[in-house]
């Protein structure tokens, strides 16, 4: 269980950070967390950047991403914020050391690191965790377990807490672990109402992370389509995804994280006219392009649609215009249980 929220004297609501070093954070790292938590409407949730200037996004198999114009810097969270946050939400990204110190700054001050992914690896370079359990994707299990032998790395946990710190499993354990920051925080009713709206039925932390990883006549295959033969077999289809005002943050972050998994396809974010435009939470997100008249028609996401229906959604996509092999190998790579179904 991840610890009930204690507030700070003065505070009225809790302030979250989801931090981003601008040369690139993993896109649905980055954008489900501060999706799911946002719709709360009731905690402080800021978009925070190391430096002014767009954040530049990737997805999980390292293709670039769109680029989002974030809320502010940690330079000014810090005069907004003196006395620190209470969470710091922290996507797979580069351990740069400016990020290291303003990590070890706020936790210094009381704030929960919150690691999304492979965002763990950032935070077991803070040197201050050696001893503590966490988990991290599975592909990276052998890798972290050699560098960083003081953390005791967790298999089959959807999401870890331990102190000061919560760590969770690959890309789709984003959304569970939002879920169960939504109740340690706001309680069980607000947590049960976001987790509808999002598409969630339940939140556990149960995984069965072994489940995930290639093993001959089952997963070798899926995975080693989306990995490699997929690539050397084929060419790279450009996917463009449609975006609109008002979409959903996690909706979009999940549907071009998806298709640029496959290994077949690349997805690109256009608009009508290229400009940037504003999400549900109100992000400035600046598309890839303006969409080209004479191009195939694009993928259209409905503002309103939740991230998980809009992971589902872009799964059976794959599914029909690759086969299920493929769709199989990227919902592998989340990490995500419920596909197929």
């Amino acid at each position: 269980m991840i610890p009930a929220y204690r507030p700070r004297p003065g505070r009225a609501r809790a302030v979250i950070a989801v931090v981003g070093e601008n040369i690139g954070v993993e896109v649905s790292d980055f954008l489900v967390p501060f999706a799911i938590l946002s719709r709360t409407g009731t905690l402080d949730v800021s978009a925070v950047t190391l430096d002014p200037g767009p954040l530049s996004t990737f997805t999980d198999l390292g293709r670039p991403g769109f680029r989002i114009a974030t809320d502010t810097t940690v330079a000014q969270f810090d005069v907004i914020h003196p006395e620190g946050a209470d969470y710091i939400i922290v996507p797979a990204q580069a351990a740069t050391p400016r990020l290291i110190a303003w990590l070890k700054r706020q936790s210094g001050q009381g704030a929960m690191i919150v690691t999304i992914c492979n965002g763990a690896l950032v935070a077991a370079q803070m040197g201050t965790f050696d001893g503590r359990r966490a988990t991290a994707h599975w592909s990276t299990a052998a890798t972290r377990g050699k560098q960083y032998p003081g953390i005791r790395w967790l298999p089959n946990r959807r999401y870890v807490a331990d102190g000061n710190w919560v760590s969770t499993a690959g890309v789709s354990a984003a959304i569970p672990a939002s879920i169960a920051l939504v109740e340690a925080i706001s309680g069980r009713e607000q947590a049960q109402h976001v987790a509808r709206a999002v598409g969630v039925m339940a939140w556990s932390a149960e995984h069965d992370s072994d489940a995930f990883s290639p093993r001959l006549g089952t997963t070798a295959v899926p995975l080693a389509k989306v990995l490699y033969t997929n690539r050397w077999l084929h060419g790279r289809d450009q996917i463009d995804v449609m975006g609109v005002p008002g979409i959903d943050e996690g909706a979009l972050a999940l549907t071009i994280d998806a298709y640029s998994t496959t290994g077949r396809s690349q997805a690109y974010l256009v608009s009508t006219t290229g400009e940037p435009f504003v999400t549900r939470h109100g992000l400035r997100v600046l598309p890839d392009r303006q969409r080209m008249t004479d191009s195939d028609a694009p993928l259209v996401i409905a503002a309103d649609l939740a991230p998980v229906r809009a992971l589902d959604a872009a799964l059976d996509g794959i599914m029909h215009r690759y086969g299920r092999a493929t769709a199989t190998g990227v919902a592998l790579a989340f990490e995500y249980p419920d596909f197929p179904r």
